[in-house]
């Protein structure tokens, strides 16, 4: 019990750090040409700002946070409770940009937090079989890596909203397999010691999937269409996450009676708060990008 305590705890912190990382990455990179999105530009003109930096900083501790979370609770329990993190996207990005949060989006938040609560009071996860073996591992990143590529040819090549669509399913698949590797390395720490996740190619995996998939996330931020790409961010990585969890590691819920019918409904409840909040967040920060455009043509 203390150990799904802990992970809630790790999990609500991980999510505070990663919506400061997404709201101040968003506002670093708002001048990048969406045409730029997937490019060297992109990757030169990012390190070069500071605040960036800060807001990748900020994203990293979530990181943190989350492997504390999985080292304490099944991904069934830790990546649900991370969308959570639109809760706290949703007041930041507000004050950032000078704006009140609206009537809906005050409502929608508070149906997210009551679902939330729901499913942590009734999601009992069963621990699952983290040994997981090196061609098992090769096998998940090679088919989702085939997925992730494929989106992002795809990307390449389309526009408007297919573009950011795209890019978002392959950053939220991305993550859910990122997640998924790094419960493989904390069960490692757990059992085996700090020294023998070194010879875990999950570790290594986990360091070259984050890095590409951050830089995927930024170009999923300047394609366009926000108002699609965020929602679709936040919901695929916990599917994945969740599904790769039940399947690939063994974990499932101990639920019984009226319980997986409250579960349903909260999920459900989650799903939508989510798609709404990510949503209006997403045409706000279009709207602003546009002002922007805007001022720098008059000014040119």
């Amino acid at each position: 019990m203390l150990g799904n305590s802990l992970a809630v705890l790790f999990a609500l912190c991980a999510a505070v750090f990663a919506a400061v990382g997404i709201v101040v990455r968003q506002r670093a990179t708002m001048d990048v040409p969406a045409e730029k999105g997937v490019s060297t530009v992109m990757l030169r003109t990012l390190l070069r700002r500071r605040l960036w930096w800060a807001g990748t900083a900020s994203a990293v501790a979530g990181y943190v946070f989350q492997a504390l979370a999985l080292g304490y609770g099944s991904l069934l329990l830790v990546q649900p409770v991370l969308v959570s993190a639109l809760l706290f996207a949703l007041p930041l990005s507000a004050r950032l940009a000078h704006r009140r949060v609206s009537r809906a989006e005050w409502l929608w938040a508070l149906l997210l937090t009551g679902a939330l609560t729901v499913f942590v009071a009734l999601a009992r996860a069963s621990t699952g079989t983290y040994g997981v073996s090196v061609a098992t591992t090769v096998t998940v990143v090679v088919v989702c890596a085939a997925a992730v590529g494929l989106c992002v040819l795809v990307a390449t090549r389309s526009t408007n909203w297919r573009r950011a669509v795209l890019l978002a399913l392959a950053v939220g698949v991305m993550f859910g397999v990122v997640a998924v590797l790094t419960k493989i390395v904390m069960h490692t720490v757990a059992v085996d010691g700090v020294l023998a996740v070194l010879t875990t190619p999950a570790l290594y995996l986990v360091v070259t999937l984050g890095v590409i998939a951050t830089l995927l996330q930024q170009s999923a931020f300047h394609a366009g269409s926000l108002q699609t790409s965020v929602p679709t961010m936040l919901v695929v990585e916990p599917v994945v996450a969740v599904v790769l969890g039940s399947v690939v590691l063994g974990e499932h819920l101990s639920i019984t009676g009226w319980e997986p019918v409250a579960l349903s409904v909260a999920i459900g409840a989650m799903a939508a708060a989510t798609i709404a909040l990510g949503r209006d967040e997403g045409a706000y920060e279009e709207r602003l990008e546009a002002e922007l455009e805007v001022k720098a043509a008059g000014q040119g």
